[in-house]
C-alpha cells in the first residue's frame, strides 16, 4: 500500500508540474509587478489536495472527509471525499454533508463569551463564581478562577471524562448546569500557572453565557452566530433535528476488514466544548468572519477590536513559542502564525485555521480513527507545497554534554487525572527525553524519536524538522521550564500551547511501574505454578509452613485475577468507558480490594515467618519475603493509580 501511495504521489507531482507550467503560460497577460501564486488557480489547489487526501484516507481507513479552503473571501475548494453512508454509497458533498468538528466547537463558545463581554454582562477577570447560579467552583490555592484563565486553559483543573463525556444514549445526558455541578474536577494547580486543556472549563463558560444572556446555550449560538452568518447546516442540538440528521456523515470504525457503523456521539452534558455538527462550507464562513474582524456579508458578530483582542496572545509559558490567545491558539505553519483550533471525537477528526498574513482560512474533517492522521497531515503538506520554508538545520553546541543531563527524564502532560481511576491513563503516553552522543536531545513522541538541538536558553529546535507540523506532535520547537531552584520541571511544545508537561518523579514513570508490575506478576505466577507442580513436597511440610504458603498462594491468585480479569473486561466493554461505567467494570473494581487485603495479610504472615523461623532455612524465608514484597508492590500500585474503591465520576 505504501508503494502504491508513493506512485500516486509521483503522478500528482507530475500533474502539478504541468499545471504550474500552464499557470505560468497563462500569466503572460498579467502585469509584471503582480505576483502569480499557485493558489490563484483553484484547479491546482484541488489537484494537490486530492493527491494528498486520497492516499491518506485509503491507507488510514478513513471512509469520509471534507475540505474547504477560502482565500480573499472566495472559495478555492469545497469538496467531499469518500462516503457519507458507506452501505448506500452516498458520496460526501461539502456543502451538504455534516461532520463533527469536536473541539473546534469551542471557538463558538469563546465568541459567545466575547459577545457578552461587549455587552458588559461579563468581565474576563472576575471570579467565575459571580456568574454561577446553582453551585460554586470549589475554593483552592486562595485564588479565584476567571474567564481569562478558562479561555487560556489555565484554570488548573485536572482532566476527566470517563463515563460521562461522550455518550451514546441521549437519555443519559444531563442539563448543562447539573453536569457542571456533578462533574466538577479537582483543582491541581493555581490558576494561571500551567496550561491544561479543559473540556470542563469550556462547558462552564458556555453555562455562564446561558446564565447571563437568559437563553439556553444552543439557542444562543443559533440566534447570535449561526443565523447572522447564514450557517444553516450547523447545530449544537443532540440528537440532530431530522432535516440535518439525514445529511450527517455516519460514524464508522474499521473492524474485520469493513466499516462498522457506530452511534452518533452525544456530548450534550458538555455541549459547549464539542457538540457541534456542521458542514465544511459553514465552518469556513465562520472562519472568514473572524478573519474579517467579526463581519461577513454585512452581518457582524463581534466588533473588530474585540476580534483583535481575541487573537492577541494572552498567555504563553515561553514567548519564543506560539501561545494562547483567548480560546484560539496559534500554530506555526512554515513560519506563518495560523490561529484556530483542532478537534477530535472518537469517530471524527477536524482542523480549522485562520491565516491573516495569507488571507486564508481552511477547515477539514475526516471520519474513523484513522482520520486523525489525515487531519494532522493535510495542511502541513499544503503549506509545504504552497508556502515552503527553506531552513538550515541547527548546529549542536559542542559543550552541550555539560548540561544535557538536567533535561533527561520522563515527562507527561498536566492534562492528566489525579483523583480518580483515570489517573491510570498516565501509564501510557509519557514522553522520554534523553541526551545523545551527538550533543542533542532525543525526544520520544508516541514511539517516534526526534532529535532536538539547543538554540537558546532552555530552547531547542528539531534537527530535521517536520515543516508545518501545526498543532501536531513532533513540533519544531520546545522550551523547558525551571522551578524556583533552577531545576528543570517541565517543558512546552510549540503548537500545543494549551498543554504543558511536567517532569515525573521516578515512582510516577511508566518504566518504573510497568517493570515492577511485570516482575511482581512473574513472582506471583511462580507461586501458583509451584502450588500445582510441587503438591507432594508441600503436603509433607509442617502445618504452619503450609498455612504460610497458602496465604502466599491466595495473594498470588487474587493479584493475577485482577490483571487477567481486567484484560477480559476491557476487551468486552473498554470501548464504552468514555460514555458509561458498565456494571462489569464496577464488579471488576472489587477485585483490587480483595487482592490488597490478601497482600496485607501476606505481609502479616511474613512477619510471623521470620519471628517463628518457619521453613527450612533463611533462603526459603527470603523467597517467601520476595513474594510478600511483590504482593505489597501490587497493593501500592492499586492505591497510587486510584484503583482501590469506586473512584470515578461517571
Amino acid at each position: 500500500m505504501k508503494s502504491n501511495a508513493t506512485s500516486r504521489v509521483g503522478i500528482i507531482l507530475i500533474a502539478l508540474t504541468l499545471l504550474a507550467a500552464v499557470s505560468v503560460s497563462a500569466s503572460d497577460d498579467v502585469p509584471a509587478d503582480v505576483p502569480v501564486s499557485p493558489l490563484d488557480d483553484p484547479a491546482l489547489v484541488e489537484l494537490f489536495v486530492d493527491g494528498v487526501v486520497g492516499p491518506l484516507m485509503k491507507n488510514n481507513n478513513s471512509p469520509s472527509g471534507t475540505v474547504a479552503i477560502m482565500r480573499g473571501g472566495e472559495l478555492l475548494l469545497a469538496k467531499g471525499y469518500g462516503f457519507e453512508d458507506v452501505d448506500q454509497q452516498t458520496p460526501v458533498v461539502a456543502d451538504r454533508t455534516l461532520f463533527r468538528p469536536g473541539s473546534v466547537s469551542k471557538l463558538f463558545t469563546w465568541v459567545a463569551v466575547m459577545q457578552q463581554v461587549e455587552q458588559g454582562k461579563l468581565d474576563l477577570d472576575t471570579d467565575v463564581n459571580t456568574y454561577l447560579q446553582t453551585f460554586q467552583i470549589k475554593e483552592a490555592f486562595g485564588e479565584p478562577i476567571t474567564l481569562r484563565h478558562i479561555m487560556t486553559h489555565t484554570p488548573g483543573f485536572e482532566e476527566g471524562g470517563m463515563g460521562y463525556l461522550i455518550i451514546s444514549d441521549p437519555e443519559r445526558s444531563f442539563p448543562l448546569a447539573e453536569a457542571m455541578k456533578r462533574f466538577q474536577p479537582k483543582r491541581v494547580n493555581p490558576p494561571g500557572k500551567q496550561t491544561s486543556y479543559s473540556n470542563y472549563g469550556t462547558a462552564l463558560a458556555g453555562l455562564i453565557v446561558a446564565n447571563v444572556s437568559g437563553l439556553s446555550f444552543n439557542d444562543y449560538i443559533e440566534q447570535k452566530i449561526f443565523q447572522p452568518l447564514a450557517m444553516s447546516s450547523s447545530s449544537f442540538v443532540e440528537p440532530l433535528p431530522d432535516h440535518l440528521n439525514e445529511r450527517m456523515a455516519t460514524s464508522y470504525s474499521p473492524e474485520g476488514g469493513h466499516f462498522v457503523e457506530k452511534p452518533f456521539e452525544i456530548i450534550a452534558s458538555f455541549g459547549p466544548a464539542g457538540a457541534l455538527s456542521s458542514t465544511s462550507t459553514d465552518m469556513v464562513r465562520f472562519a472568514q468572519a473572524v478573519l474579517n474582524g467579526g463581519e461577513l456579508d454585512g452581518n457582524r458578530i463581534l466588533e473588530s477590536s474585540t476580534v483583535e483582542q481575541m487573537l492577541t496572545q494572552n498567555f504563553s509559558h515561553d514567548d519564543r513559542l506560539m501561545g494562547m490567545a483567548l480560546g484560539f491558539y496559534a500554530s506555526d505553519y512554515n513560519g506563518f502564525r495560523v490561529m484556530g483550533h483542532g478537534g477530535d471525537t472518537a469517530w471524527f477528526h477536524s482542523e480549522l485555521g485562520i491565516d491573516h498574513e495569507n488571507d486564508l482560512v481552511f477547515f477539514a474533517s475526516f471520519g474513523a480513527p484513522g482520520g486523525g492522521t489525515v487531519r494532522t497531515s493535510l495542511f502541513p503538506a499544503f503549506y509545504d507545497e504552497f508556502f515552503p520554508r527553506d531552513e538550515a538545520p541547527p548546529t549542536p553546541p559542542e559543550d552541550f554534554q555539560e548540561r544535557a543531563g538536567r533535561y533527561a527524564g520522563t515527562y507527561n502532560f498536566w492534562r492528566s487525572n489525579f483523583s480518580t481511576i483515570e489517573k491510570s491513563l498516565g501509564l501510557a503516553g509519557a514522553i522520554q527525553v534523553a541526551p545523545t552522543a551527538d550533543n542533542t536531545l532525543a525526544v520520544n513522541f508516541a514511539g517516534a524519536t526526534k532529535q532536538y538541538v539547543e538554540v537558546g536558553d532552555n530552547l531547542f529546535r528539531q534537527l530535521s524538522p517536520n515543516l508545518g507540523m501545526g498543532g501536531g506532535m513532533s513540533p519544531r520547537l520546545l522550551a523547558f521550564q525551571e522551578d524556583d531552584s533552577g531545576a528543570i520541571s517541565g517543558f512546552v511544545l510549540d503548537g500545543l500551547p494549551f498543554m504543558s508537561l511536567r517532569k515525573l518523579a521516578f515512582y510516577e514513570t511508566p518504566s518504573f511501574n510497568l517493570t515492577l508490575l511485570v516482575l511482581s506478576l512473574i513472582v506471583l505466577a511462580m507461586v501458583v505454578f509451584r502450588r500445582f507442580f510441587q503438591r507432594k513436597a508441600i503436603a509433607e511440610m509442617s502445618q504452619p509452613d503450609r498455612a504460610a504458603l497458602s496465604s502466599a498462594f491466595y495473594a498470588a491468585v487474587a493479584n493475577l485475577t485482577v490483571v487477567l480479569a481486567l484484560a477480559v473486561v476491557l476487551g468486552a466493554v473498554g470501548d464504552r468507558l468514555s460514555g458509561e461505567v458498565p456494571l462489569l467494570f464496577k464488579l471488576w473494581l472489587i477485585l483490587p480490594i480483595v487482592a490488597t487485603l490478601a497482600g496485607l495479610y501476606l505481609l502479616y504472615r511474613t512477619v510471623g515467618v521470620w519471628r517463628e523461623k518457619l521453613f527450612a532455612n533463611t533462603w526459603a524465608r527470603a523467597r517467601f519475603s520476595a513474594v510478600a514484597l511483590s504482593a505489597l508492590f501490587m497493593c501500592w500500585f492499586y492505591f497510587f493509580w486510584n484503583m482501590l474503591g469506586f473512584q470515578y465520576k461517571g
